[in-house]
């Protein structure tokens, strides 16, 4: 694959590095989502791994069930990590590498506190809701995903308010779905690890219904990726068909397959998904 010559408005070596630990942060943390953002050209590469980078961390304060802070604790460092994204993105700077990285991607972007807050409302939710309602869910999936996809979605285009309001409604889609299929996927950890259950009441024709709203979002979202701006829409279809092809599978895995063991896609189907599309979209 081609080398992108383009490199990042960068002020000092700070910024650099800032940038580089979100990259190893995906490169750690993501399969999937690692692989696909490879596809994307500089500099949008960097900018949704710097998205990523963030999420990430205010997820493993909530979810990493291997440190030794209770409920008060992870809330209070939610709380902190909040206040230092929007005071770094006020000032420009921070000493939290990941939270300075991010803060130069909102600032050039416009990503602000309509899309941040209810990220880390539904991160905050994680801490006290066990089980969710139909109602709690539609807010919580906006705002652990549907403004994540926003935020990439600021980026693909570059400050185009037009093309971003026009695909606005498909990146909601996606990352709806992106979440869904996560939590269908992730459903014994969830229950058995954190205590945590997003479909309480999950029976054979539950999950029927969830795999058809979820396939529904991923219909509505491929309408919209051939309007994204062609340097991010590669990236964007790889993963897309990658977790069109994790919902075929849970789709195919009984319920009583789905609590009890994680349905993955395997690497190789993976690279053979990733060849398709860069030869398909070359």
């Amino acid at each position: 694959m081609r080398r992108d010559s383009r490199k990042l408005p960068s002020s000092s070596l700070y910024d650099d590095v800032a940038r580089s630990s979100s990259g190893s942060i995906i490169d750690r943390y993501s399969t999937s989502f690692g692989w696909a953002t490879r596809l994307l050209r500089e500099p949008a590469r960097t900018h949704v791994r710097c998205i990523y980078a963030l999420v990430r961390v205010a997820d493993e304060l909530v979810d990493d069930d291997r440190q030794p802070w209770d409920t008060p604790t992870r809330a209070a460092l939610l709380d902190d990590l909040q206040a230092d994204v929007h005071r770094a993105i006020s000032i420009g700077g921070s000493a939290n590498l990941v939270v300075h990285a991010f803060a130069l991607t909102a600032r050039e972007h416009g990503i602000d506190a309509e899309l941040i807050d209810p990220f880390f409302d539904s991160m905050r939710a994680d801490l006290t809701v066990a089980e969710h309602t139909d109602e709690s869910l539609s807010g919580y999936v906006y705002g652990s995903a549907e403004v994540v996809g926003l935020m990439c979605l600021r980026v693909f285009v570059r400050g185009n308010g037009a093309l971003y309001d026009e695909l606005a409604p498909g990146a909601r889609r996606l990352g709806a779905a992106f979440q869904n299929v996560n939590f269908m996927r992730d459903l014994a950890t969830d229950k058995t690890a954190l205590g945590r259950s997003y479909f309480p009441t999950l029976t054979e024709a539950e999950k029927v219904r969830i795999m058809d709203e979820i396939d529904a979002d991923l219909a509505a979202a491929a309408d919209v990726i051939p309007h994204i701006p062609a340097d991010s829409r590669r990236a964007v279809s790889v993963a897309h068909a990658l977790f069109a092809e994790l919902s075929r599978r849970l789709r195919a895995a009984s319920v009583d397959e789905i609590t009890s063991n994680r349905v993955r896609v395997p690497d190789t189907v993976k690279a053979r998904i990733i060849a398709h599309h860069i030869v398909r979209m070359s």
